[in-house]
């Protein structure tokens, strides 16, 4: 007995001298997202924090803040990491807590890899066999995928989060009425997935299978979108023969061939709408606001049902990723000195409301940075011409943070101290942008239209025939100030139009 107890006292005198180890790192052999908010590093025993601090290395490099709970390490990026790129970390000469106390050996080196998503958007094509055709352009691998028949035009999309198919609507080329009447609703597989790099390519459905989502027998199809989770669609429809005044938006969940998630009416007449980003509501135009309402569809929705109403609202652009903001435009309807002037709002989930610009154009699309630092947003003024009033588009990037301390807008909205910069563009109404999931670039298109002919079956939302039309890239710099414009320089990247972003 009393040798083993001078043994144990021996040991603990001795100390533990196996070297301490990382049991676990997060984003190993991951395919990164901006969904991933940071890595944690879990150690087998109690570290020394500022060791590991300091001796942490991760290249390229990712600035970041640090926070510990026992033996894991959180690391959260200040910004998102940028999409296409592969990272090495390393982590050596770490010690433990104890190291001070007794002969400690450092930590050997630690190595792994991982990658995030690659930077991919989809787009519609207007020369030659792409024509009316949906397709995918990997722009990190320099790859282009048409992904849709040629008996298809594609009229709008949405990508799915996972990045392995797209929703989009079409009608067929040989119909004679090309317009939002005679549209299907249809998903297709892009080859590719943004789950895991572990995800052989041989285990992913080939690019280009095609799959009817939902018919226009009885009903036209017009506006659709497509929630956040990819589990819910909303689809605006009319019955064949009756009045547009009729127009209601349609729910349909993942997995619609079940008899319980077949398509039903929401039972609610509206206009333009948008899904919250939680995936669960949906804000549609109701008379002159816009009301919140729930997707529910397991029950009848009532009067009650409706959770929200902004009266003062007539259109909802886009929702911050978390749902904390919207960007929201007032028509200003009830003060006649405005009234024929459209203001730009930043909408709090808590009820607070900051008037951010008043144009007498049009406030075409807004995207919240995934910081929610910034928001970029397509708009237009009116400019005196040699003749007449013209519109003259532009790119904007509004600094939310200044804004908040902001009085009442001045008359010329890009004098003000929140606009950062100002890319104006040429003179058309029908541009469509896309902010990067990492908020690095914007993608928009510059579209040249002609008068529609019945040979046309490319149109802009205006109804003009589209004769050509070019994609541009355009690099963001949050640092990028309105006297430092020169660093902002599109890159023409490619025949199309109606760029979009995959997640």
């Amino acid at each position: 007995m009393l040798g083993l107890s001078v043994l144990i006292l021996i040991l603990l005198w001795s100390g533990d001298h196996t070297t301490p180890r990382v049991r676990a790192f997060s984003w190993e052999n991951k395919l990164v997202s901006v969904e991933d908010a940071g890595f944690i590093l879990t150690f087998s025993r109690p570290m020394n924090h500022a060791s590991v601090e300091e001796n942490l290395h991760i290249n390229p490099p990712i600035p970041g803040k640090i926070s510990w709970a026992g033996r894991r390490m959180a690391y959260t990026p200040l910004n998102p990491v940028p999409y296409g790129e592969e990272y090495q970390l390393q982590l050596e000469k770490a010690t433990d807590q104890f190291s001070t106390q007794r002969q400690g050996k450092p930590m050997e080196l630690f190595t792994a890899s991982f990658r995030t998503r690659d930077r991919a958007f989809a787009y519609i094509g207007v020369e030659g066999k792409e024509k009316g055709r949906l397709i995918l352009y990997n722009l990190t691998q320099q790859q282009k995928t048409i992904l849709t028949p040629n008996n298809l035009v594609v009229t709008d999309f949405k990508p799915y989060p996972d990045g392995e198919q797209i929703l989009f609507s079409a009608t067929t080329a040989d119909t004679q009425e090309q317009s939002l009447f005679s549209q299907q609703l249809y998903n297709v597989t892009t080859g590719i997935s943004f789950r895991s790099l572990k995800k052989s390519s041989s285990s992913l459905p080939a690019a280009g299978i095609l799959n009817l989502v939902l018919d226009d027998q009885q009903y036209q199809n017009l506006k659709f979108d497509l929630s956040a989770d990819g589990q819910t669609i909303v689809v605006q429809r009319v019955k064949r023969g009756e009045l547009a005044s009729e127009v209601e938006p349609w729910v349909i969940k993942s997995d619609a061939k079940s008899p319980d998630n077949l398509p039903k009416p929401l039972g609610e007449i509206g206009g333009d709408f948008l899904i919250t980003p939680d995936s669960n509501s949906l804000a549609i135009l109701k008379g002159k606001g816009t009301a919140i309402i729930s997707l529910n569809i397991q029950q009848k929705p009532s009067p009650d049902q409706q959770q929200n109403f902004l009266p003062q609202f007539g259109q909802v652009l886009s929702f911050a990723r978390d749902g904390s903001q919207a960007a929201m435009v007032s028509f200003n309807e009830d003060n006649p000195q405005l009234r024929y002037i459209r203001s730009l709002f930043l909408v709090a989930n808590h009820g607070v409301e900051q008037e951010l610009l008043r144009t007498k154009g049009l406030i075409k699309s807004c995207e919240f940075s995934p910081s929610k630092d910034n928001l970029y947003c397509l708009l237009s003024d009116l400019t005196q011409g040699e003749q007449y009033l013209e519109e003259q588009p532009f790119l904007v990037a509004i600094d939310l943070k200044m804004a908040e301390k902001m009085d009442e807008p001045p008359e010329q909205w890009w004098q003000q101290p929140p606009v950062k910069w100002v890319v104006p563009l040429e003179p058309q109404q029908d541009i469509h942008m896309s902010l990067s999931p990492d908020g690095l670039a914007l993608l928009f298109d510059q579209v040249v239209t002609s008068i529609p002919t019945a040979a046309d079956t490319l149109k802009t939302d205006e109804g003009r025939a589209i004769a050509t039309s070019l994609l541009w890239l355009l690099p963001l710099d949050n640092n990028t100030a309105a006297d430092n414009l020169n660093q902002l320089q599109p890159e023409q990247l490619l025949s199309g139009f109606h760029p979009r972003w995959l997640r």
